[in-house]
């Protein structure tokens, strides 16, 4: 990563489409606070068999972790308190947004392919940065994570900002100590204030992390946001014969 006038230029481990040819979505991974961009991109391999013809990009956060010196993160957690958040992700999102158009741009994609996976403070970033893009993303997947807002505020106070409404999933572990698993229902009802679709899995027994059910439900998300897609692109006439097959 280098340092440019106009913010941080991201870069981290990559996966070309399984299928060998050009690919025809792009999925980012976003890692949580004090991992950085090779933590997720594994999910990619466990998820080509389902999606074949997906690029997969994990960029490490911008800056060096406050708490873990080997880890990366997308903004300080110093107090944990909303404002805090809420001024991170608004901070760290030009630099993720430009990630964003580079990646689709090397792979000549519209902005329409992009599918954004989160985990912890990577899905506080996907969900802010996905949900203000110009064109709306195939997908967000935020696991362990949480919807960032101002202090003391309702959607409804910040819904301007909103651009995009992609199909949100949210997976939590019911035994998550560190953002608990509660959240998950604060973040859908604000999500569904602002009219965004949204679904949620708890994960049994699982604490901070991403068990291989939670990895099952998110690929199959991803994998339906495809096919829709697919069908979309599909010429008229043979969405009709397949409608009435």
């Amino acid at each position: 990563m280098a340092a440019e006038p106009n913010g941080p230029i991201l870069d981290g481990p990559r996966l070309e489409s399984r299928s060998g040819g050009a690919p025809r979505q792009l999925v980012v991974f976003l890692h949580g606070y004090g991992a950085d961009g090779n933590d997720l991109i594994d999910i990619g391999r466990a998820w080509q068999n389902l999606m074949p013809y997906a690029a997969f990009a994990s960029p490490h956060a911008p800056y060096p972790c406050d708490q873990v010196p080997t880890g990366r993160q997308w903004f300080p957690l110093a107090s944990r308190n909303a404002n805090e958040r809420w001024h991170g992700v608004t901070q760290a999102a030009p630099a993720l947004q430009n990630f964003f158009d580079a990646e689709l741009a090397r792979h000549n994609l519209p902005a329409s392919a992009l599918a954004l996976v989160g985990f912890s403070q990577g899905t506080m970033m996907a969900l802010h940065a996905g949900l203000r893009r110009a064109v709306a993303p195939l997908a967000i997947v935020g696991y362990s994570g949480v919807l960032v807002m101002p202090q003391d505020a309702q959607p409804e106070s910040f819904a301007v900002e909103i651009k995009s409404r992609p199909p949100v999933l949210l997976i939590h572990g019911d035994r998550d100590d560190l953002i608990p698993v509660q959240t998950i229902f604060q973040s859908s009802a604000g999500l569904a204030s602002l009219d965004v679709p949204t679904e949620w899995h708890i994960s049994g027994g699982i604490g901070h992390g991403i068990d291989q059910e939670g990895l099952r439900h998110g690929g199959e998300f991803l994998n339906r946001a495809i096919s829709r897609q697919t069908a979309h692109l599909r010429p008229a006439h043979l969405r009709r014969e397949t409608e009435g097959a």
